[in-house]
């Protein structure tokens, strides 16, 4: 019975599914390009904005954690670090345990542009948001949150396994 009611909803579902493919299509492209017209502001690439922010929220990382974290190739990973390492937005340090292994830990500097950056985003995020509803507001980041986590639970964090 039950794969009855699955056959009858498919459809509909193959349909949502669909739309939401191609919004979040159009939703990714648009904020690609806001986010590389956005970070030239700040003399940081995207993904050095991204790994930025990850070390803020997540705390001292090694390269390989960071890597992980953005799906990125350690030697992508490796450079990104250099390039914040250069601007002194993140510093190197060597755990006690095993001095061959390098933590990134975000500086003063690395900080205060983060600070600047995610305040600048949210006065931008707000005025989007006033031509919003206030329960469309409320649900807005509570879907987002749950789609990301789902679709990250699916993910292979060693990178692509279809190809």
């Amino acid at each position: 019975m039950e794969d009855q009611a699955a056959t009858i909803h498919r459809p509909s579902l193959l349909r949502d599914a669909a739309r939401l493919q191609d919004a979040l299509g159009e939703l990714i492209r648009v904020l690609q390009f806001r986010d590389r017209d956005r970070a030239c502001c700040y003399d940081l690439s995207v993904s050095q904005c991204h790994a930025l922010q990850a070390l803020i929220q997540n705390g001292p990382m090694t390269v390989t954690e960071l890597g992980t974290h953005l799906y990125l190739e350690k030697s992508t990973a490796s450079r990104l670090a250099k390039a914040l390492l250069e601007k002194e937005l993140v510093r190197k340090r060597a755990p006690k345990a095993d001095g061959r292994v390098v933590i990134l830990q975000v500086t003063e500097a690395g900080h205060r542009l983060a600070r600047k950056i995610m305040n600048d985003l949210s006065e931008e995020y707000t005025d989007l948001l006033e031509g919003f509803e206030p329960d469309v507001r409320a649900a807005l980041p509570l879907l987002l949150d749950r789609l990301t986590r789902t679709i990250s639970t699916r993910m292979d964090p060693k990178g692509p396994t279809c190809c």
